[in-house]
């Protein structure tokens, strides 16, 4: 499918060509209704003759399993919710969707759960009642719980045999103390297995959190957005209220470097993964923004180090890092793997090395406007269909509930100056913040 913007019009009103008062950075008009059951509706028509797709985002992730044992509960509800209710039970809402074409499917993160689909415009109203069907009296026999939790074991089983699972679950259960960050989306192992004896939780799980107030509607495409709120009135109107946040226990400052190594059974090249506490994502965090520049100038495939190590020594097969959006405090990752087990100690300390530089050198003033032009376009880009416009905003409304969010962050790295990327590698990349894991292959 060709874009549905041309490059030149998507540059034009992020300049602002559609803002009065601040830049505007999302090229597409929108508009946010909160409904009297407390409902978020976010509306996107745009150019995209005949085809719709609609976002349902639980703002519920891992993050919100603070039982002791009831981890991977809010994943297994992605399983559950295709599990049908007494009025359009599991293969009659298969049934119906394959009919009108529609593609759908569903995804768990540790901040929060999306479910997505893909149809004809004339189709709406159909998708509505459905969606809004299953959000409210999704019903389940404990014989059909047990067979899906059986299942979900199944892909923690299947996952673990990836050795960037077994280290992404290692150094999320190092970093973190208190704070359920510590275990990852998926659960730990010891609680999935615990799952099929846990329907009546499950009930309660899905009352708790599947309400109204903590649920964003996203609809985005050839949409007329007077006629849609009516339908989501319509539908979604009688939905109760209900939803309590519950209580996140804060991770307490960490004051000394952790580190652990662990051993993959099957083959692989050595992992080195280094984790530093960060700050929760927050739009107009001067430090945050530079943080997400940093990443790129210094790991990304441009940097020096990436040459250096990647191209010219060929020590590492991968390089990458990542400063991600979280509710609440997340690790920045560094991760690289290493070609030979001797050279794990050389590369860590190039990774030191340059963080050590960033923190004294002031970053070259056109590389840094280069980056930041090649962010915004490359983001703008990406936004060419309905599903993409969704699936782009769908962190961002998880984590805010809203777009305008986007028009923020843009705005805050554009003033990002080389003494905040100076100052951002101070704060968030010292030892007292560091996690370290080594893994390694049996036969590496």
């Amino acid at each position: 499918m060709r874009p549905l913007l041309s490059l030149t019009l998507l540059l034009a009103l992020a300049g602002g060509a559609l803002a009065a008062n601040a830049p505007r950075v999302f090229p597409y008009p929108h508009e946010k209704h909160t409904l009297p059951n407390g409902l978020t509706v976010l509306l996107i028509p745009m150019e995209s003759p005949g085809v719709v797709a609609y976002y349902s985002i639980v703002r519920t992730g891992s993050r919100d399993e603070v039982e002791e044992g009831k981890s991977g509960f809010a994943h297994f509800f992605e399983h559950m919710m295709f599990r049908g209710t007494k009025k359009y039970p599991a293969d009659v809402y298969e049934g119906i969707l394959t009919k009108i074409g529609a593609s759908h499917n569903a995804y768990t993160t540790d901040d929060y759960t999306a479910y997505h689909l893909k149809f004809a415009r004339e189709d709406l109203e159909q998708v509505v009642e459905l969606e809004s069907d299953r959000f409210q009296t999704l019903s389940y026999s404990e014989a059909v719980f047990q067979t899906e939790s059986g299942a979900v074991y199944g892909e923690y089983r299947k996952n673990i045999t990836s050795p960037f699972s077994l280290l992404h679950e290692k150094i999320h259960d190092l970093a973190y103390d208190r704070h359920t960050y510590k275990h990852t989306t998926i659960g730990f192992e010891r609680d999935i297995k615990a799952m099929p004896q846990q329907f009546e939780y499950s009930l309660t799980f899905f009352r708790r959190f599947y309400r109204p107030e903590n649920v964003v509607v996203m609809i985005a495409g050839d949409i007329d957005a007077t006629s849609v709120l009516a339908l989501i009135k319509k539908y979604y109107a009688g939905w109760a209220k209900g939803y309590t946040p519950p209580a996140i226990t804060p991770e307490p400052p960490q004051t000394a470097e952790r580190t652990a190594e662990i051993a993959y059974p099957g083959k692989t090249l050595p992992i080195l993964n280094l984790g530093y506490k960060g700050d929760a994502f927050a739009p107009d965090n001067r430090d945050y923004a530079a943080a997400l520049l940093l990443e790129e100038l210094a790991f990304g495939e441009t940097s020096d180090l990436h040459k250096k190590l990647l191209l010219q020594e060929q020590k590492v097969q991968a390089l990458s890092a990542d400063v991600p959006m979280n509710r609440d405090v997340p690790l920045f990752e560094i991760q690289a793997m290493v070609k030979n087990p001797t050279d794990i100690g050389y590369v860590r300390d190039e990774i030191y090395r340059t963080l050590e530089q960033f923190k004294t050198t002031p970053v070259e003033a056109g590389r840094l406007r280069d980056l930041k032009r090649r962010n915004k376009y490359s983001f703008l880009m990406a936004l060419d269909t309905p599903a993409a416009v969704a699936g782009g905003m769908a962190r961002f409304v998880a984590l805010t509930g809203d777009i305008a969010v986007v028009d923020t962050l843009y705005t805050r790295m554009d003033a990002v100056t080389p003494e905040d990327i100076m100052r951002a590698a101070k704060k968030y990349f010292t030892p007292e913040r560091r996690n370290v894991v080594v893994l390694k292959g049996g036969q590496s």
